[in-house]
């Protein structure tokens, strides 16, 4: 199971402010969901962050994962009794995904593309 980039995800209620602060340090918009936005690095574009804003999921995650094989991730997870909050699923943006919650609380986006 190979990790493809790991990148924070940040709530903000003001999604142009935030994005205009993230133009600051260099990023540029990559993907615009409305509802998430992922500003990334022109010159290293899995440096990457991701912007959640008002209508994101009841579970925001604090940090996506892309991996290689997310049904493999999934299995192992499952396997070891992990706290899945929510299901592995494709969605319509094209990628497929699950989320799960670590020892601490933290809530991990785990990411493949199809």
């Amino acid at each position: 199971m190979g990790i493809r980039r790991a990148t924070p995800d940040i709530r903000t209620d003001d999604m142009a402010r935030s994005r205009d602060f993230y133009r600051l340090l260099g990023f540029e918009e990559a993907m615009d969901l409305g509802w998430a936005v992922t500003m990334a690095s022109p010159t290293n574009p899995t440096a990457q962050i991701l912007l959640l804003g008002p209508g994101a999921e009841r579970f925001q995650p604090d940090i996506s994962v892309e991996v290689d094989d997310v049904d493999a991730v999934h299995a192992a997870a499952s396997a070891k009794g992990a706290d899945i909050v929510y299901a592995l699923r494709d969605e319509p943006w094209g990628v497929r995904r699950f989320f799960v919650r670590d020892p601490d609380g933290t809530v991990v986006n785990v990411v493949g593309h199809r």
